[in-house]
């Protein structure tokens, strides 16, 4: 296994310590350090990618596990925050659905001997996932800071809103766009 492929595995494992942290609310500072494990394992995402273009290193494994590994993160994170309201129930639903219909089309496609890769649209949905997944973890963890003004309060929550409008967009529209993409698939699937 390359390191690419590694760094993408090493973002699975980190999953059940990012919930630990999340859930746990005994460990002192558990938001803040359920948004450092979230953060390393979004930077692996960064890496694995970088690296496997940079040296050669792209491989039928990684082209499939690197997105799975991103749905599984942003999901473990969407569905923790339910809990806290950050995340609607709605949104989560359109999201979830939206990766639940990409990977069928990459498993039809793969049964096909095929490989279909993450465009633009969907790695632009992927960071905007992660950079407002990684804004709730930090409010969450300021929230509880004492002296917080009533004004900070709201530009906190508006910041929030802002980019959850921004991942329901981008969700939506890769969404369509991979399928309209790879509308062929479908039709020579049997």
């Amino acid at each position: 296994m390359n390191l690419p492929n590694k760094l993408t595995m090493l973002r699975i494992f980190l999953i059940p310590v990012f919930l630990v942290f999340f859930l746990v609310e005994g460990i002192p500072g558990h938001y803040l350090w359920a948004l450092f494990v979230f953060l390393l394992a979004s930077f692996t995402d960064l890496l694995d990618g970088k690296i496997a273009r940079s040296r050669g290193l792209v491989t039928d494994f990684g082209k499939l596990m690197d997105p799975l590994a991103d749905k599984l993160l942003v999901m473990a994170a969407m569905v923790s925050l339910m809990k806290t309201g950050l995340a609607p129930g709605l949104v989560v639903i359109v999201i979830l659905a939206r990766e639940f219909m990409v990977t069928s089309l990459r498993l039809i496609a793969a049964g096909q001997g095929t490989v279909l890769a993450a465009d633009i649209w969907g790695k632009c949905k992927t960071v905007s996932q992660m950079v407002w997944l990684s804004y709730d973890l930090l409010l969450l963890s300021v929230s509880t800071l004492p002296g917080l003004s009533d004004a900070a309060a709201v530009m906190l929550v508006a910041l929030h809103y802002v980019l959850l409008g921004i991942v329901v967009v981008l969700t939506v529209v890769s969404g369509v766009n991979y399928m309209v993409k790879n509308r062929k698939v479908f039709w020579e699937s049997k």
